[in-house]
């Protein structure tokens, strides 16, 4: 029996009209992006003032269609007229049927022209993004099932090409779908241009990224990762991804209306919700998931529905999986044993995230493209699921991620609060945990082998701080744009002081070197000159002693001619020559790395061309420290003045800093793939 003939549909409803539009100044959504894949946050003004979350409330309702209508009815509009997120759409399944279904705002705004057209929870298709992730597992425990695949194989057996591979342990299905293989970022295609048809094998194997932790060892959210689970299930089953999924999933959870097809089929694709990254903008082009399984998938509101029926074992028309491999999947699949003290906190399922809040166990996973953000959760021991879609980003950075998590907590404290408050009291260790944890940290999803390990400290480190009692402030705190006060609860777990997020600790040599948080997402200790606050300030003074350099060549060649002033003697005047030409390199270079950044991480393709181009300006600024070094021994030798043994000085130390930040975070790297 499918389950979409046992749910009751209600019809579309609760479509908030706005009208109006407003404008807002925005941070560059670059550096959103690499805060996003970094895993980090930013932390915005008043990054000193703590502001602990609220404690939830007792229940105010019972879980009705009713109840949840009106409540959800009394927070959307305004919020898409606060936020300025064009659309969502709201699924939530209970008891074995869609308790409801709600469409708010616009699906295309008409900036093209056109009529407004309202969003249809029915109708309207949204890009659920990394959520595509759910129904890659699925299809994984599908054939593990099966016995046609192995959680604990090296999964070198099941693929074409070879896996990328530094470390004796072979990476498994269970590290690929608890985001545990080890592998570095990659962003290089991760979009394609619209109109590009997706090829998974090459995308999987052409130019793969490195594997930089022991796989099960060192949670790091991986896209790469999880294409690689989706190419397993293509070549296990011997049909094409989006075919195998379309036809074991899909169907027989009675999902009409959803595919992986890049681009969309004809019968859907009138129906596509537009992406924007606000309501004052264009709609943005369809987007090409360059690793179709991660993140490709596209559907409604209640074919979403009808997918966490099935994931909470409703069978339809025939089970996706059986009673104990949905259990399975839906229970942390890694341990003490690889993680050490990180299992005390958030862990993966074989695909889920732990999202527990109130003390009741509640799996999920959130996901976004560039113009659509989602989540899903399950609440398995109550039978409850809820899922949420947005077509914007809306006018601040962090909109769409707290305007979900204001759905998803407030869903969770107006019907599953807490029974009662279990929190216990200050860990007798707390004090000399948290002195071990003091330091930075950055996240451990950063590219290693490449310059765009520039994003640890482009995109934002974390810094806890002890305080005298014996609780940690973290800044910015994990998911937040704010610092964060935790207090340890057991040993090595630490919980948000007046919130729910939890962090734990593992310590190697006497110190913390890794946070866990998020299930998926861990922070590394960083010490030395890869501390932003020393880094950045080096960086910073140094570009400004060559830029005042650079100005006052020119400026003083001018004043010479004009006023007659004597020329310097030709003494060391090659040394000079290649001091300058050095001096400019590095500014060249420095400008240009900025720029490639800003390009990359708003997903639009930098040729290898320019990035060499690039690197080599990096290397003359570092080559010309010797004829700098040169120009100001021999100012000292001939006896100069203070004048020049200052300015030759301040030059070379820039020079040098420029060369020792480049060489810290991978700039002088000959791998000028991303």
């Amino acid at each position: 029996m499918n389950p979409a003939e046992t749910t009751q549909e209600p019809p579309p409803a609760g479509r908030a009209r706005r009208s109006g539009r407003r404008t807002a100044l925005k941070a560059p959504a670059a550096l959103a992006a690499a805060a996003v894949l970094a895993g980090l946050s930013t932390a915005g003004a008043g990054a000193d003032e703590v502001h602990p979350p609220p404690t939830p409330a007792p229940a105010t309702a019972e879980l009705t269609g009713e109840d949840l209508d009106a409540w959800l009815d009394g927070l959307l509009p305004a919020a898409l007229e606060r936020t300025g997120i064009p659309g969502a759409a709201v699924s939530v399944v209970h008891g074995g049927e869609l308790l409801t279904a709600r469409g708010y705002g616009h699906a295309d705004t008409g900036d093209g022209g056109g009529d407004p057209v309202p969003v249809d929870p029915e109708e309207t298709l949204f890009r659920p993004g990394s959520v595509s992730k759910l129904f890659t597992a699925t299809a994984v425990m599908q054939l593990v099932e099966d016995g046609k695949a192995d959680l604990d194989t090296d999964v070198g057996e099941y693929v074409d090409f070879e896996v990328p591979s530094s470390f004796d342990e072979p990476v498994t299905l269970r590290h690929l779908l608890t985001h545990t293989p080890g592998f570095e970022e990659r962003i290089d295609r991760m979009m394609l241009p619209e109109g590009t048809e997706p090829d998974l094998r090459e995308h999987l194997a052409t130019d793969p990224p490195e594997q930089v932790y022991e796989p099960g060892t060192v949670p790091a959210y991986s896209n790469y990762g999880n294409a690689l689970a989706g190419y397993v299930v293509e070549q296990v089953s011997g049909v094409p991804f989006e075919e195998y999924v379309q036809d074991n999933v899909m169907e027989p959870a009675g999902m009409d209306s959803s595919t992986f097809a890049q681009p969309l089929p004809a019968e859907l694709e009138d129906r596509m919700a537009k992406g924007y990254a606000d309501d004052t903008g264009p709609a943005a082009p369809f987007e090409i998931v360059a690793g179709p399984p991660a993140g490709a998938l596209t559907s409604s509101a209640t074919d979403m529905a009808r997918f966490m029926l099935a994931q909470l074992g409703e069978t339809g028309a025939g089970p996706l999986l059986d009673p104990a491999t949905l259990e399975l999947m839906h229970t942390p699949a890694l341990g003490e044993e690889t993680l050490g003290t990180l299992a005390g906190g958030p862990r993966m399922t074989l695909g889920f995230f732990e999202e527990d809040r109130n003390g009741r166990r509640i799996i999920g996973h959130g996901g976004d493209t560039n113009y659509f953000h989602a989540h899903l959760q399950l609440y398995p021991e109550e039978g409850t699921g809820i899922f949420v879609a947005l077509n914007g980003g809306g006018y601040g950075e962090m909109d769409s991620h707290d305007l979900r998590s204001e759905i998803l907590n407030g869903f969770a404290d107006r019907y599953f609060p807490a029974a009662g408050d279990e929190r216990t009291g200050p860990q007798p260790t707390a004090a000399e945990h948290a002195a071990m944890a003091e330091g930075v940290y950055e996240s451990s999803r950063l590219p290693h082998s490449t310059f765009m390990n520039v994003m640890g400290v482009a995109g934002g480190q974390t810094r806890v701080t002890a305080r005298e009692d014996g609780t940690i402030l973290v800044t910015p705190g994990p998911e937040t744009a704010r610092p964060a006060v935790y207090e340890e609860i057991e040993p090595w777990v630490w919980r948000e002081a007046g919130g729910q997020r939890l962090l734990t600790m593992r310590v190697e040599d006497g110190r913390v070197q890794a946070l866990g948080h998020s299930s998926a997402f861990s922070l590394l200790r960083v010490d030395g000159v890869r501390d932003a606050s020393i880094a950045l300030p080096v960086l910073g003074a140094s570009i400004l002693v060559l830029l005042i350099a650079a100005v006052s060549w020119p400026v003083g060649a001018v004043l010479r001619r004009r006023f007659g002033l004597p020329r310097r003697d030709r003494a060391g005047r090659t040394a000079r020559i290649l001091t300058r030409v050095g001096v400019v390199a590095a500014l060249a270079a420095t400008a240009g790395w900025t720029l490639s950044f800003l390009e990359i991480m708003g997903f639009r393709f930098v040729g290898g061309d320019v990035l060499v181009a690039i690197l080599l300006g990096q290397l003359l600024g570092a080559a010309a420290v010797a004829p700098a070094a040169a120009v100001l021994f021999g100012d000292v030798r001939r006896r100069a003045g203070w004048k020049r043994y200052l300015g030759g000085a301040l030059v070379l130390l820039a020079l040098t800093g420029v060369a020792c930040f480049a060489a810290v975070f991978n700039l002088f790297s000959f791998d000028v793939t991303y």
